[in-house]
């Protein structure tokens, strides 16, 4: 072999990279091995399952993220260093929330027009805000598009140019696109802001190696935070814009007489002889041209005394007017089921003539406690804020420059103690001055948190947010005040979350497949081919230790689907070994010496391997470029475990052959009882296409029927919506029952309800609420997803034990779903388009290009009929989803490198055998690669067939699509694209054209005829 020193040189600096890869765990495992100890220690308990045992690990991570642990004089590297340089964990194996955010982008729009109120831009905002859920744009093109519709002949600088902070770049004489470039600017600059607090939020929220990264064609940010076990929280934190804002307020005794005489107002305009007194338009009432419905609930105050709510008025049977528990300033206390209806009273017409002009009413932040029981009730308190003209806070948390969450030991309470600058402490020391004795409302996102009476004046720009806060709540509160707020609002559109036993099932389910097909792939090798297989194994071996240091090297997050990669990689892996033995012992038989026969096996090969692996490859790539999340990870394990194979198995392998034969020892490609296997094959495989192409015709128009009757089992990220995964304590959960109670949950939507993997873990996928934009979207449908699992429980669940059911949940929104759906079709079509373009470049004929495309498209249409007419009747998920994608790409890349190992064969015969028939050469190439084809696609089912059986529930449709499609990729080749080439040729048009081709086709025959 030529160029070993060479092979060596990089064999060796291979070695030495991953060997360096593998070195970096060492002081890793020793920081993590003191954070568990760390974390016994404070709880008194090796108890990771213990939450508190978790708190007190990361905490300890999180200290370490920046200490120098691994000092080599020149090389230095703390904690976080290390961790970015290995091969982690995926959320799907360790547990752990990721979430996709879209910042949203209207509120900026009215803000730099000046908060115009002109019709028709308010109208294009809207019908922006509409579109954007199921659109493709960024929203300054879509409100752009919509603007100009609305107002056809209405420039953009009619708005824009008003505003006093854009006059300097925005005149009236302003062209659309110019004042586009400025708001696109701002918004790219405001995204950009927001970006950077996430990733400071996240930085202070203490998960070990958080990934955040910011798309900014769509200005959307990626969030991945593995390990986090309260996903709730955590979304809470990241989501929370940090408005914080002091209020000068009205005290309960001055807002009482206002709203007592509101109450009078409105139930003396109660009557239908007096309705038409208030103005309907400002009505925002249930029933009889929009009134004030009489039947509200009378509030708990007036249950004591029946006759009384007689004399009450539609605001008092809501709402019990003067009562104030937690502080001087509420103006009364509502039940949460009534907040809406005294929002209602508050906009009309008759709350604006009698309330305070300069009066804003905020609620509360948090429910009331029974003051006899302590638990929290139903209850919310109404304040009342005093507004100047500009409608802004006297003091806003833009002044803050510290805050700390702590305990309070003399009140036993925690608090929020914040700092602020000399600005702030300046208009707090006035503030605090002209109210003492008064109280002051903090505010954080427009809900009261604290409202306490000032006792004295404030110098120093020092103050306290009390609020019956958590430890995680206040650490939470201070964090997200200290780094500051967001410029603009973040809307979670997409969300995954795994809980860690579900991810250490993932886990046992990805090792147990691995070292199952490994060794029935090792066990194979060594019956086939004897000596010769043992070399392949050594070479298989280094192949997984190659890929597991290029993986750690490029800072790869090992996901599920990732290990099916590696399983998949190991299958095909095989394959360039199997091409060149195969090769060998054709040459063996052909009565050449093993030296000979080994040079020549290797040299004739390498057309088939180089052609059939850039084939994976650039399927791989379109994958990486397209897809998102566990999907572009395998993407990237395959395009590794491709290289790395085509290295071990082509030049490390010839290395050791040539190694062991230079010493005298010789090498066996075959044992005896396989020594003649798929020799001196001669079937018509040219006269059994006409046969294979009627079958799969009628194969394909069954499906094609099913795609329209039977249709196809959507995943959430197809279609948009919420998928829960819970396991019960009880043997076997009636599906049917369950859905019965949650169609009733979700008025009347009925969900998706199946038994997924054993008979106590089901799948519940619903679209209840996923169009809802607003903030309590869904935390509604957990709530009704709570209420209907504690009905068919039939005992009482509390919450914590409800949270303890949900393995993983997903949400999708529909711009997230419209996004895979378009990225999934352009990522086929680029597939496809590439592929044939290599053939043609590769071939120098159409032809052989028209024939591995038709085959492909035969393959994708088979696999799609099969998911179309069983997805009902098998025991396991054949959802339509980003890994089903996934599945027919590799389908994809495995099929041509089959097609691709044929095609070659045939173009060598006929520059072997230019007098020979078309139909001879053709069946005489097919069936030299018959022992090829089936040796290796039996290879490859092996290791997929474990990923479908061991690889566990998550994966199995994933692992079925493969299955299907290796076997039926195996037969395309042969039956589906060669006939394809033969019909389109003519007698002797698959002969090679470059002189080069020509060459290597002489060189052969003479061998051949010499051997």
């Amino acid at each position: 072999m030529q160029g070993k020193g060479l092979v060596k040189f990089f064999l060796g600096l291979l070695v030495l990279v991953t060997l360096y890869q593998f070195l970096l765990l060492l002081p890793t495992r020793k920081v993590e091995k003191s954070a568990r100890d760390y974390a016994t220690s404070q709880t008194g308990e090796n108890n990771p399952d213990n939450q508190a045992w978790k708190d007190y690990e990361v905490k300890y991570l999180d200290s370490m993220s920046n200490e120098i642990v691994m000092n080599l004089g020149v090389v230095k590297m703390t904690y976080q260093d290390l961790k970015s340089k290995q091969l982690n964990l995926g959320l799907d194996l360790k547990g752990g929330m990721s979430v996709i955010m879209q910042v949203d982008l209207h509120e900026l729009i009215i803000a730099l027009s000046g908060e115009s109120q002109d019709q028709k831009f308010l109208d294009a905002i809207q019908r922006a805000r509409d579109r954007e859920a199921n659109a493709q744009s960024d929203f300054v093109t879509l409100f752009y598009n919509a603007w100009k519709e609305v107002a056809p002949d209405q420039k953009l600088a009619s708005i824009f140019s008003v505003n006093p902070s854009l006059r300097d770049r925005i005149t009236f004489e302003s062209t659309d696109n110019e004042v586009l470039t400025i708001i696109r600017e701002e918004a790219d600059a405001k995204v950009g802001q927001t970006f950077n607090l996430i990733q400071k939020r996240i930085d202070k929220y203490g998960v070990t190696q958080p990934n955040v990264t910011l798309d900014k064609a769509t200005n959307r940010i990626f969030v991945e935070l593995p390990g986090v076990s309260n996903p709730k929280r955590a979304e809470k934190y990241l989501k929370q814009t940090a408005k914080l804002e002091f209020w000068e307020t009205y005290t309960t005794p001055e807002i009482t007489p206002f709203l007592n005489q509101l109450d009078s107002r409105l139930k003396a305009l109660d009557g239908p002889d007096t309705i038409a007194d208030i103005d309907s338009t400002e009505m925002v009432f249930d029933s009889l041209g929009n009134r004030i419905d009489s039947h509200y609930l009378e509030n708990k105050l007036a249950l004591e005394n029946p006759s009384s709510t007689i004399s009450q008025g539609p605001l008092a049977r809501v709402m019990s007017i003067g009562l104030a528990q937690s502080s001087a300033a509420a103006c009364g206390v509502v039940s949460v089921n009534d907040t809406s209806k005294v929002n209602d009273i508050l906009e009309t017409r008759a709350a604006k003539e009698i309330l305070p002009k300069d009066a804003l009413f905020l609620w509360g932040a948090k429910p009331l406690e029974d003051a006899t029981t302590g638990k929290i009730t139903n209850d919310f308190e109404l304040f009342a804020m005093k507004v100047d003209k500009s409608n802004k806070a006297p003091l806003e948390g833009d002044v803050v420059t510290q805050a700390k969450g702590d305990i309070d030991p003399t009140r036993g309470i925690y608090t929020v103690s914040l700092r602020m600058n000399d600005q702030g402490a300046k208009v707090w020391r006035r503030l605090t001055k002209e109210n003492i004795n008064k109280p002051i409302a903090i505010a954080l996102d427009s809900e009261v948190v604290s409202a306490p009476n000032v006792n004295s004046e404030i110098p120093n720009g020092s103050s306290e947010i009390t609020g019956n806060f958590s430890a995680a709540e206040a650490t939470d509160l201070a964090n997200v005040l200290e780094v500051g707020k967001l410029p603009a609002k973040a809307e979670v559109i997409s969300q995954d979350i795994v809980g860690p036993t579900l991810g250490a099932k993932n886990i046992r389910s990805g090792l147990t497949s691995l070292v199952i097909g490994i060794c029935l792939v090792l066990a194979f090798m060594i019956l086939y081919y004897g000596s010769g297989g043992i070399v392949s194994i050594v070479a298989l071996f280094a192949n997984l230790f190659f890929i597991i240091g290029a993986l750690a090297s490029y800072g790869t997050v090992l996901t599920l689907p990732g290990i099916a990669g590696i399983v998949l990689t190991i299958g095909m892996a095989v394959d360039a070994n199997v091409i060149i033995y195969e090769r060998i012992r054709e040459e063996l038989r052909a009565g050449k010496t093993t030296l000979t026969a080994i040079r020549d096996g290797f040299q004739h090969s390498y057309s088939a391997i180089v052609d059939a692996n850039v084939t994976t490859i650039l399927t791989a790539l379109v994958l990486a470029y397209f897809g998102t999340g566990p999907i572009k990870g395998f993407a990237v394990v395959l395009i590794i475990g491709v290289i790395c194979s085509l290295f071990t198995a082509v030049l490390f392998a010839r290395l050791m052959i040539d190694w062991w034969t230079d010493k005298g020892r010789d090498v066996k490609f075959f044992t005896p009882v396989f020594k003649d296997s798929f020799a001196n094959l001669n079937i018509d495989f040219v006269s059994k296409g006409k046969i294979s192409g009627i079958v799969s015709s009628l194969i394909i128009l069954v499906g094609i029927g099913s795609f329209f009757v039977n249709k196809f089992e959507l995943g959430v990220d197809f279609q948009g919506g919420r998928t829960y995964t819970m396991a019960f304590d009880q043997a076997n959960v009636d599906v049917d029952q369950v859905r019965t109670l949650l169609t009733t949950e979700f008025e009347d939507n009925q969900p998706i309800v199946k038994t997924f993997g054993s008979s106590n873990q089901i799948q519940v996928t619903t679209s209840y609420k996923i169009d809802d934009r607003s903030e309590d979207a869904d935390s509604i449908v957990r709530a009704a997803l709570y209420s209907g699992i504690q009905n068919f429980v039939g005992a009482e669940l509390t919450e914590e034990q409800f949270e303890g059911l949900i393995q993983s949940e997903v949400k999708v929104g529909p711009t997230i779903a419209d996004d895979i759906k378009n990225s999934a079709y352009k990522a086929t079509i680029v597939a496809l388009a590439f592929i044939f373009l290599y053939i043609l470049l590769r071939f120098r004929k159409w032809q052989y290009g028209m024939g591995a495309v038709a085959a492909l498209f035969h393959d994708v249409l088979i696999v799609l009929t099969l998911f179309s007419l069983f997805w009902k009747i098998l025991p396991f998920s054949l959802e339509i989803n980003q890994a089903f994608i996934a599945a027919i790409l590799t389908v994809v890349g495995y099929s041509i490198n089959d097609t691709v190992v044929v095609f070659d064969r045939i173009r060598e015969f006929f520059n072997l055998y230019p007098n020979q028939s078309k139909k001879d050469n053709v069946n005489g190439a097919v069936n030299s690669t018959v022992s090829r084809t089936i040796i290796t696609s039996l290879t490859t089912t092996f290791v997929i067939l474990m990923l479908f059986i061991f690889g566990g529930e998550v994966i199995r449709g994933f692992a079925f699509a493969l299955l299907i499609g290796v076997l039926v990729g195996t037969y395309s080749s042969v039956f589906i694209a060669t006939p394809i080439v033969v019909a389109l040729t003519k007698e002797k048009d698959l002969q090679v054209t470059t002189s080069s081709d020509k060459k290597k086709g002489y060189k052969r025959k003479v061998q051949t005829e010499n051997s």
